[in-house]
C-alpha cells in the first residue's frame, strides 16, 4: 500500500514537472534529446521531463539601443551618434527556429549590425549634411538591417537616430550661427512691418489730400453757381440798362453811407427797385 502511494506521488510528481505554459506574447521551441522536436503554441503543452526541453522565445516588438560611439564624419569632424532599432521576431514556426538556429544572441548582434551600418553611412557624409539628412540616413541603416537579419527570423520594425552631436568647439560656432541668422531675420521681419506702416500713412495722407482737393473743387464749383445766378439775374433784369445799373450800384454805395436820395416818383429806377423788392409799384393818376 505504501509502495503504491510512493509511486503514485512520483508519476504526479513527474506529470507536473513536465507542464510548461506558454504565453501569447511568446512562442515555443521543444527538443528531444538535443535536437528540434515540435513548436509550442500559446497555452497548455507538456514536454517529456529530462528527455525533453521547451525554449520560450518573446515575439513582442523590441527597442535596442545602439550605444552612443564616435563617428569621423567625411569633413574630418568627430560626431558623437546614437541611434534606436525596434524588432520582433515573426510568430511563425519557420521564423522562431531561424531566431535560435540560426543567429547567436540576436540582440547582441543587431546593436553591433546597427553601430557598424552607422559608421559606413554617417562617414561618407558632412556633419551638416549628416544633421539635415536624418530621414535618409533611418532610411538606409533600416534597409541594410532588413537585408542582413532576412535569415534570423527577425523583422526590422524602424530604426530612430537618437542623435548626431558635434564637438562643443563645432556646436558653439554652430549656435552662434543660427543666432546670428535668427536675428537677420527677425531684422527683415522688422523692417517689413516698418514698411507696411509706412505704406498705411501714405494712402491715409492721401486719402485726405484726395478729400481735401475734392472739398475745395466742390466750394468752387459752388461759388461758380452762385456767380452763375447772379449773372443770370443781372442779363434778365439789366440786359441792356447798363447805365440804370450804375445808377442802382450808386444808390446802394449812398445807402450804405446813410445819404438821403430823393429819387422822382415813377422813375425807372423806383420801378426796378421796387421790382427786386417784390413790390409792384402803383400807378399814379395825372
Amino acid at each position: 500500500m505504501e509502495l503504491g502511494i510512493i509511486i503514485g506521488v512520483i508519476v504526479l510528481i513527474f506529470l507536473l514537472s513536465g507542464i510548461r505554459i506558454v504565453r501569447p506574447t511568446s512562442r515555443g521551441l521543444t527538443e528531444r534529446l538535443g535536437k528540434y522536436n515540435r513548436f509550442a503554441n500559446p497555452g497548455f503543452n507538456w514536454i517529456f521531463p529530462v528527455i525533453e526541453k521547451m525554449y520560450r522565445v518573446n515575439i513582442t516588438e523590441t527597442m535596442v539601443n545602439a550605444e552612443p560611439q564616435e563617428i569621423i564624419t567625411n569633413d574630418n569632424l568627430n560626431a558623437r551618434v546614437d541611434a534606436q532599432v525596434y524588432f520582433k521576431v515573426k510568430a511563425d514556426e519557420e521564423s522562431v527556429k531561424n531566431s535560435i538556429y540560426n543567429v547567436n544572441n540576436y540582440m547582441y548582434q543587431i546593436v553591433n549590425l546597427a553601430r557598424t551600418t552607422l559608421r559606413n553611412i554617417i562617414g561618407t557624409l558632412t556633419l551638416k549634411s549628416a544633421n539635415s539628412e536624418r530621414g535618409k540616413i533611418n532610411a538606409e541603416l533600416h534597409k541594410t538591417l532588413l537585408e542582413e537579419t532576412h535569415s534570423w527570423g527577425i523583422e526590422i520594425v524602424r530604426t530612430e537616430l537618437k542623435e548626431i552631436d558635434p564637438p562643443p568647439d563645432v556646436q558653439e560656432t554652430m549656435n552662434k550661427v543660427v543666432k546670428a541668422e535668427n536675428e537677420k531675420v527677425a531684422a527683415i521681419d522688422f523692417a517689413s512691418a516698418r514698411e507696411t506702416v509706412a505704406d498705411g500713412e501714405k494712402r491715409a495722407k492721401i486719402k485726405e489730400a484726395e478729400g481735401y482737393r475734392q472739398a475745395k473743387i466742390l466750394h468752387a464749383e459752388g461759388e461758380a453757381a452762385a456767380i452763375k445766378l447772379v449773372n443770370e439775374a443781372a442779363d434778365q433784369y439789366f440786359v441792356g440798362n447798363a447805365q440804370l445799373l450804375r445808377k442802382l450800384e450808386a444808390l446802394e454805395s449812398s445807402l450804405a453811407n446813410n445819404a438821403k436820395i430823393v429819387i422822382p416818383t415813377g422813375s425807372e429806377l423806383v420801378n426796378i427797385i421796387g421790382e427786386m423788392a417784390g413790390i409792384v409799384p402803383l400807378k399814379v393818376n395825372k
